[in-house]
């Protein structure tokens, strides 16, 4: 593997031929839906997917939306049609009606949201200029610190913790005039893939109560889908932003590494963190990102004061949702000129056939659009998940020494009672991995290997404009089903651990959805990009999103709420 060597393709405009052979063996889980269209999508802020009912499932109304919340949403509250306050109590009330099912908030700082909305009605009254997410309701993953409410990262050893400051991020989501109503659920310290090892219990996917909303940042993908926040906050270490984007059917964005700021993260692996937002909409996403996404020369935390040249006194503050189109101004071949490489080690063996068949499908959407999409290989795939979790555990083992119930942590526990099984099992096998005669073996070896995968994907990506995979080999899964497998819950993020590897940016969209045992799931498609190219990689994403939302989400009813 190296920058020369020339990528394995198939002929373009053959994406369905070159994987006839792999989906014609596979029993594909074909939705038994009838398209319904979109009839019925009325011009209010929001819309949802009516899921049609399926005998003796618990179900809900999942938001999803082509069209920018964000933006919708604000443009009302400056032409004076609603206030920031009214927008902020309905999602309050929103969060109150479903939380006790859904379980997506973990606390909610209500008094302290709504003084934030008035702030924005106060300001807006007085003519002063607003920020890009006015008014905008938002929740924020739990291991994100904020001064108001708890910060406990979903674990016992930090219960009652207040930060005496905010993240970051949240200073510029403050400064952008968002209104932050409350903390969203996770896997204790990001560890897991499923958001059942949470000290405050499991959380549940709002399209199947019966099922995982993935994770860690399960807690903010079901917040999303169940319209109890416009967008929301999620951290990335190996696919906890875009794995519950895929199982709660939203869009989740992971930016380049060093793009946003980790300060006030509570760190798991700190080579490999990342803050990101999860929307309804890539332009919301876009939009959060462009707030977030602030260089600043005093945070070594953040690589983008380092790779702005664009002036010697600084970063200019970055705009990563101006420039993306509406359906209205779109051409009829609007890819035109791309290219994107359908990554083949992604859809064989060990991959759900309807994931399959969904992702063989948005790629034939992508050549409707007048992008070429080629087959790829990419040898060093299968190598990236044994070697993420041998340094992610390692420096998790690091990371987590400091939680003593002494130092640091709660003092009214130990060390053994205030972590949980998942946390301790990872600690151990960090320790190990980094012990004296097992490094070379496991550490050193895995910082060889993540290099060997980093070079790999970026020569594909210097003749491609944009890697297509699924963002999960499966749809989520029911809660229980790996909490007592750590090896089936591991293997689950081997769609996104590779990208963490090598510092890239990556995209969740909506491909669809597939049919499991009566339940409709969603399916994401996942687009990797280049570093430091997330405009490019937005645009391609919200141009897929548009011109395509009739046909992936063609099995579901709209209703206007």
């Amino acid at each position: 593997v190296g920058g020369t060597s020339r990528p394995r393709k198939q002929a373009a405009g053959g994406v369905r031929r070159a994987l006839m052979s792999t989906t014609a063996q596979m029993s594909v889980h074909a939705t038994g839906l009838a398209p319904s269209g979109v009839g019925g999508r009325s011009g209010r802020d929001r819309s949802v997917f009516l899921r049609k009912r399926a005998s003796r499932r618990r179900v809900a109304h999942v938001a999803s939306c082509s069209q920018s919340l964000v933006r919708s949403i604000g443009d009302r509250i400056r032409k004076g049609e609603t206030s920031a306050e009214e927008v902020t109590r309905s999602y309050i009330a929103a969060i109150e009606g479903a939380n006790a099912t859904i379980g997506a908030f973990v606390s909610v700082t209500a008094d302290d949201a709504i003084a934030q909305a008035k702030a924005v009605d106060a300001a807006l009254r007085a003519g002063e200029p607003l920020g890009l997410l006015a008014g905008i309701p938002l929740g924020v993953k739990d291991n994100i610190a904020t001064a108001s409410g708890e910060t406990s990262a979903g674990s016992n050893i930090l219960s009652g913790l207040k930060s005496p400051y905010d993240a970051r991020v949240i200073e510029s989501l403050k400064n952008a005039n968002a209104v932050v109503v409350g903390k969203t659920n996770m896997d204790e310290f990001g560890m897991g893939s499923t958001t059942e090892s949470s000290a405050k219990g499991a959380t549940a996917n709002p399209w199947d109560q019966t099922r995982v909303p993935g994770g860690s940042s399960g807690g903010s993908a079901a917040a999303v889908a169940a319209a109890q926040c416009v967008v929301a906050l999620g951290s990335d270490t190996g696919g906890s932003i875009r794995q519950p984007a895929s199982f709660c059917g939203v869009v989740g964005l992971k930016p380049t590494y060093g793009l946003v700021s980790r300060h006030g993260l509570v760190a798991y692996a700190s080579s490999f963190d990342c803050i990101g937002p999860l929307a309804s909409s890539v332009e919301d996403a876009a939009i959060v990102l462009s707030a977030i996404a602030r260089g600043d020369a005093s945070d070594f935390s953040d690589a983008t004061f380092q790779n702005d040249k664009s002036s010697a006194a600084g970063p200019a503050p970055r705009d990563y949702h101006s420039h993306l189109k509406r359906l209205e101004q779109l051409v009829s071949k609007p890819l035109l000129g791309k290219k994107f490489a359908l990554v083949k080690e992604t859809l064989g063996e060990g991959v759900d056939a309807g994931v399959v068949g969904k992702i063989v499908a948005a790629a034939a959407e992508l050549e409707k659009l007048g992008a070429v999409v080629d087959v790829v290989s990419c040898p060093t795939f299968g190598l990236g998940l044994p070697a993420y979790y041998v340094l992610a555990l390692s420096e998790a083992s690091s990371n987590l020494a400091r939680y003593d119930a002494i130092r640091y942590g709660a003092t009214n526990t130990t060390r053994s009672e205030g972590l949980g099984a998942e946390v301790k099992r990872r600690i151990l096998m960090g320790t190990y991995a980094l012990s004296a005669g097992h490094s070379d073996a496991y550490y050193k070896r895995a910082q060889e290997t993540r290099r060997l995968v980093e070079i790999d994907l970026n020569s594909k990506l210097s003749e491609y404009d944009a890697l297509l995979t699924p963002a999960a080999p499966t749809p989520a899964y029911e809660l229980g089903g790996k909490v007592n497998d750590p090896l089936a819950m591991f293997s689950g993020d081997v769609m996104t651990v590779n990208v963490n590897l090598a510092g890239l940016p990556a995209v969740v969209v909506r491909a669809g959805t597939v049919m499991e045992n009566g339940a409709t799931l969603p399916v994401g498609l996942q687009m990797v990009g280049r570093p430091f190219g997330e405009a490019e990689l937005l645009d391609v994403a919200h141009t897929f999103e548009i011109a395509t939302f009739d046909a992936v989400n063609g099995d579901w009813a709209f209703q206007g709420v």
